[in-house]
Order: structure tokens, then sequence, then C-alpha cells
């Protein structure tokens, strides 16, 4: 895969994850060990995560731009 796709395979891979958690967690605390909790967690974690890619993608570098106005970077290093 070429180099310019990173942020997207990025988006992809931290929304795909972070959005399992989430929703195993949720679904963990709402239905607790139940027979059929993991059907349950992938029947919430799939849409969560189809509407987690995109909102990654465009949030993401908006929140770039706000931990770099938040940080000091060192004098040598590029911003």
């Amino acid at each position: 895969m070429p180099a310019r796709f990173a942020p997207i395979a990025f988006g992809f891979v931290l929304s795909c994850l972070m959005s399992f958690v989430v929703s195993g967690i949720s679904t963990f605390r709402n239905a607790g060990l139940a027979d059929d909790v993991f059907s349950l967690w992938i029947g919430s974690w799939l849409p969560s995560w189809l509407i987690a890619f995109p909102i990654v993608l465009i949030v993401g570098p908006v929140a770039r731009r706000i931990v770099n106005g938040l940080v000091n970077a060192d004098p040598g290093q590029a911003r």
C-alpha cells in the first residue's frame, strides 16, 4: 500500500479497534454475560464502526491541529 494511504489506513484500524472495545463495554454493561452477548456485541459494533470510520477521517485532522496548538514543539523539530 502506498504511504499516501497511511492516514486512511490509520483511521480504518483506529475506528475499528476503538468502536469494538467501546461497543463491547457497552454491551456487557447492558446485557451482562448473557448467552447471546457476542452476537449482541457484533450487532452493535458493526453499525458503530460504520459511523466511526468516516468520523475519524473527518475529526482526526481537526484533533491533530488542536493538539499541535496545545503542545510546544522542540525548536529543532518541524510542526
